[in-house]
């Protein structure tokens, strides 16, 4: 998928170290929040005090307590993000994301999901830093919002704000859980955690009167039982391999114990790996009584569900989150390990989707008494500490509400702000050649001719910021990357390119004449920027150039090129070079290459700048 690879390794340091800075700086950012938040309390604490003793505070607005399966899944996906945003926060998560999550989710889907999650795995891989770091503070800033805010409006909206991050998550970092691609199992988690993330976000951002009747119960666990039902059809249908260990009495895995070996391989605990590979190498020897338990168990909680009587949904409930769980942990191996892992699956979502459906059936809430407001009158008869803990706590998490908001805003903002961007960072061209070397030292002289003929020297160009490149033009690996490069910065210079000046010069002692220097503009887009110039000249003149810029030009006898040095010179106004850059493209690939030429723009206008 194009743009999604950067081709370097996940631990790079260089990425792995800006990426840990800049959720060091954000973190302060979040603890700022928070004191923030502390102070605003204390103050709110000390005027409520103050009304208490005057008598003139209200009581708690609620006529019954948070009904129970609502708070289940308040508090549980509350934790499970706040685990989620602890995940994005691995190491390896700014490079390893793209390729060894969102890549593999998608490459069995259609071109269409494939070209829309690419969208979404673009701008995570161009911007490698930003984008990570932005994911771990949305999604602790959801949860912590889940848990601060249990009542009302603000908790509503915390349901709706998760219910949308989760599809954003669904979509285009699980590729709609592989709903599309072939192969489809429970088993292995589909339809995709995340949906039962924005599913819970759905029922926590209903009217709490919903969850005033069994009726809510029982559409959650009619959904969730024509989902099982769905499932086990599925799971039961002939020539998906689910129902052989291995395929034709041959060593070739069935698609279940394929899952599971590869599984076991992810880097984890011993103990762990050795309890993944073991179900592996039982279903490789009784695969079809595995999928028959599977397919039966499913079609029963199916069917227990859709009853909606509670003395069949209860046990089916209870055997629903058993099987879950040995679900999670012999086929989904707990889902977070391998240093990419980016949430626990989706068998411990699914179990609190239907736990919290039972619970909406059976536990109805009950109204509690309101208490009698404080009245002026009542004021003799009524301790202090009544008065203060009759204070409306919902209004104190509003505040705690308002705090959460902020931290999502901390990764939020950022996300979007790089979304819009269509250039790749400048830190991955650091990370393949390092920071641009300041220096301050006269550049070279020379004098040479351009592409149309004309005689250029480095005086007849003073008064200009002069960008000097070293290509060959015959060369078909670096040279014509580099070139697009410098294409690109004259794009993103827009009304500076008028005082900067592209040039190369040829790198070739065989290829050299003004013919070459015309094909390969025209082979790269580069006949119509008005300040490219490509200069050649005698075998002594270049190489006097070389010799000057040291750059090295290596060939063999027979005059094909074999090296040159992939480097950038920016000299400004007066002729001085004041930074100089490794160009080797490296992986080549389209970020690296989009990272280039945004490092060589912002180079070249710090330059102009000076």
């Amino acid at each position: 998928m194009p743009g999604m690879s950067t081709g370097l390794q996940a631990t790079n340091p260089t990425i792995v170290s800006a990426f840990e800075s800049l959720l060091f700086r954000q973190g302060l950012a979040v603890l700022i929040i928070i004191a923030l938040m502390a102070v605003a309390w204390n103050v709110l604490r000390g005027v409520q005090f103050r009304r208490a003793v005057a008598g003139t505070v209200a009581p708690e607005p609620w006529s019954h307590a948070e009904p129970v399966g609502r708070r289940v899944l308040r508090i549980a996906f509350g934790l499970i993000w706040i685990l989620d945003g602890f995940l994005q926060g691995q190491s390896s998560m700014p490079l390893g994301m793209t390729t060894q999550v969102i890549q593999p989710a998608a490459s069995s889907s259609p071109p269409w999901v494939q070209h829309l999650v690419n969208v979404g795995a673009t701008i995570w891989s161009h911007h490698p830093i930003t984008a990570p770091a932005s994911a771990v503070w949305i999604q602790v800033g959801l949860g912590v919002w889940l848990l601060v805010a249990p009542r009302g409006r603000w908790s509503r909206l915390a349901g709706l704000s998760s219910a949308c991050w989760g599809i954003v998550v669904w979509i285009f970092g699980e590729a709609f859980g592989g709903v599309f691609a072939p192969g489809l199992t429970w088993a292995f988690g589909a339809p995709g955690a995340v949906l039962f993330y924005s599913l819970a976000g759905v029922l926590i951002a209903l009217p709490e009167r919903a969850w005033l009747t069994p009726r809510l119960g029982r559409v959650i666990l009619a959904v969730m039982g024509t989902f099982f039902l769905g499932m086990a059809v599925l799971q039961a249908w002939p020539g998906r391999g689910f129902w052989q260990g291995q395929l034709h009495s041959s060593a070739v895995p069935g698609t279940l114990t394929a899952m599971v070996q590869q599984m076991a391989q992810t880097h984890q605990p011993g103990v762990i790996g050795s309890l993944v590979s073991s179900f592996g190498s039982f279903d490789a020897a009784h695969g079809w009584a595995v999928n028959f338990f599977l397919v039966v168990a499913l079609a029963v909680l199916g069917t227990a569900f859709v009853s909606g009587r509670p003395r069949l949904v209860r046990p089916a409930v209870i055997a629903g989150v058993v099987i879950c769980l040995a679900d999670w942990v012999f086929i989904e191996d707990f889902g977070f390990f391998g240093g990419v892992g980016t949430d626990p699956n989706s068998m411990v979502p699914m179990a609190l989707v239907f736990v919290s459906g039972y619970l909406a059936l059976t536990r109805i809430p009950v109204p509690v008494e309101v208490p009698v407001p404080i009245t002026t009158a009542r004021l003799a008869d009524v301790s202090l500490r009544e008065r203060l803990s009759a204070r409306p706590r919902h209004t104190l998490q509003a505040l705690a509400a308002v705090g959460a908001i902020g931290i999502t805003l901390v990764g939020a903002a950022p996300m979007a702000l790089a979304s819009m961007s269509p250039n790749a960072d400048p830190i991955l061209a650091e990370a393949v050649d390092g920071t641009p070397n300041a220096v301050d030292v006269p550049a070279p002289a020379f004098q040479l001719t351009d592409q149309r003929g004309a005689t250029v020297s480095l005086q007849s160009l003073r008064g200009k910021t002069i960008a000097v490149t070293f290509l060959d033009p015959v060369c078909v690996s670096d040279c014509p990357i580099i070139a697009q490069e410098f294409r690109e910065a004259d794009r993103l210079l827009g009304a500076d390119s008028k005082n900067v000046e592209l040039v190369a010069i040829v790198a070739n002692p065989v290829y050299r004449s003004p013919a070459y220097t015309v094909a390969f503009d025209q082979q790269e887009g580069l006949q119509h920027v008005a300040n490219w110039l490509y200069l050649t000249g005698s075998v002594a003149a270049l190489s006097r150039v070389w010799s000057s810029f040291g750059v090295q030009v290596a060939y063999s006898p027979a005059g094909a090129m074999i090296a040159h040095s992939d480097i950038a010179y920016i000299i400004n106004k007066a002729g001085y070079t004041r930074d100089v850059l490794d160009m080797d493209p490296g992986p080549g690939t389209e970020t690296t290459q989009s990272s280039s030429a945004v490092l060589l723009t912002n180079t070249i206008r710090s330059v102009l700048g000076s």
